[in-house]
């Protein structure tokens, strides 16, 4: 009689249950792929409307982001870039994050400019306008620099003059709950709404200080209590994307009205 309880029917059957777990993850996997690419872009538009103060609950996602139109940056001329440039883009297609691993799309940065530490900056950017009968009432910026433990991912909107905060929010990053996570709390989001983060003479002049800023700081922002390095963190990368190596020409020249 044969013994089913041998050592090699035992591995036979652990290598079926293995090769059949194997095929059902990975079929799983193939056939979600779509559903979580949807959701993953729905949240990103998610984003983008929340830290420009236009998202509305209960009304389709994809519907409220019709009022904002993408549009790509040559960042280093400061110029909106067209479909039909040399480098081959387009709007849709492009994805900044991945620009910024790429050689061909981005360039290294010199220790003294690289104060966000993303040692690589993309030489385009996609931002998103907000107009109004042809009138721009917005612009928000991709933004990302490094924190304590953390690359913070994330968009600053800005008025039409450039210059106030209309919105900012970070989503995606890895700081520590209750200190530096506390980018996510609202209530600290809304201390940047109206600031502003240029001086008269044209300087990045926002800034997150230690402590609390005076109610008509115009330039000054709370930092994260007990979260100095994130707070510093989030400053650098504010100085670095409002300059002159980030958005500073385009926003310059996008008040001008010649981007």
């Amino acid at each position: 009689m044969a013994n089913n309880d041998s050592i090699g029917k035992t591995i036979t059957v652990a290598l079926l249950l293995c090769v059949v777990c194997s095929v059902v993850v990975s079929t799983a996997a193939v056939l979600l792929k779509p559903l979580q690419e949807t959701n993953k872009s729905l949240d990103f538009k998610r984003n983008i409307l929340s830290a420009a103060g236009l998202l509305r609950e209960g009304v389709s996602i994809e519907e409220q982001f019709k009022q904002i139109t993408p549009k790509l940056v040559d960042l280093n001329s400061g110029r909106f870039y067209s479909d039909s440039g040399t480098a081959g883009l387009t709007v849709d297609s492009y994805d900044q994050r991945e620009a910024a691993k790429d050689p061909e799309l981005s360039e290294k940065l010199a220790p003294q400019d690289d104060i966000a530490k993303i040692s690589r900056r993309e030489k385009y950017a996609k931002v998103y306008l907000v107009e109004d009968g042809g009138v721009l009432q917005q612009v928000i910026l991709p933004i990302k620099g490094y924190g304590l433990w953390s690359t913070l991912y994330g968009f600053l909107a800005l008025k039409a003059d450039t210059n106030t905060v209309v919105g900012l929010g970070f989503y995606e990053h890895g700081e520590t709950p209750g200190l530096g996570g506390e980018v996510d709390n609202p209530r600290w989001k809304s201390l940047w709404k109206g600031k502003q983060v240029y001086a008269d003479d044209g300087s990045v002049a926002i800034k997150v200080i230690k402590g609390t800023a005076a109610h008509d700081a115009v330039h000054k922002v709370d930092g994260l209590s007990g979260a100095t390095l994130t707070s510093r963190g989030v400053d650098n990368l504010m100085h670095f994307w409002l300059g002159e190596n980030g958005y500073g020409p385009f926003l310059a020249r996008l008040k001008r009205g010649e981007a």
